[in-house]
């Protein structure tokens, strides 16, 4: 009898070991979500006129590895990526640099018929990118964003390739804390969204479907 109360001691200090155990194992930190941010564009031209009367699509970015999530990347050192802890997008990067664009074509005006590859409508041209680059790089211990897309301008109807172009902005971050990087981020997809519309809406302006 006494040996089973014993076991029993044993077996009730030993449950409340691995309780108080449990208790010590620290709580995952909490993850913040950073939208990007966005600032009018200057110089609008919704003054002018239409940039044609073609319909453009425009396609998600294609994205790999790290880029393709919504981990915010970072490169302290040449050909080592990795990610800030405890922080992410508030959306997966391809879906930001999207919407970022479709914001820039919207406030630009010169496209008026513009559609994302979600829309079930026809479209005379598409507009695909491939996001090469979308990370903060250490350089004498100061961030910049990078932000790197490769474009290219097809005609749906005859799957031509009509134009092509990579665009690659960097900007400076004011320090090295996550909150100064998203911004350096935000001032970066500002200026490539504006870049990108002004060259777009000059090569539709240019375009001249083949009469079949």
């Amino acid at each position: 009898m006494r040996k089973r109360l014993s076991f029993a001691r044993l077996l009730a200090f030993s449950t409340m070991g691995l309780l108080s155990a449990c208790t010590l194992i620290p709580a995952s930190e909490p993850v913040r979500l950073y939208d990007l941010p966005a600032q009018p564009l200057e110089g609008m031209r919704q003054a002018e006129a239409p940039a044609g009367d073609a319909t453009l699509r425009l396609a998600m970015p294609s994205a790999g590895g790290l880029l393709d999530g919504s981990r915010i990347v970072v490169v302290p050192t040449p050909n080592q990526p990795q990610v800030y802890q405890g922080a992410r997008w508030a959306d997966a990067t391809p879906v930001l640099m999207r919407n970022r664009l479709i914001d820039a074509f919207q406030e630009d005006g010169r496209i008026t018929r513009l559609i994302h590859a979600d829309t079930p409508l026809s479209a005379d041209l598409e507009l695909t990118s491939d996001l090469r680059a979308f990370q903060s790089e250490y350089h004498g211990g100061h961030p910049d964003a990078v932000i790197r897309l490769d474009v290219r301008l097809i005609d749906t109807r005859s799957r031509q390739l009509l134009a092509s172009r990579r665009f690659t902005q960097r900007q400076p971050a004011e320090g090295t804390d996550i909150i100064t990087v998203v911004d350096a981020f935000g001032l970066a997809a500002d200026r490539l969204a504006q870049e990108l519309v002004e060259w777009t809406a000059q090569q539709m302006t240019e375009w001249h479907p083949r009469q079949e």
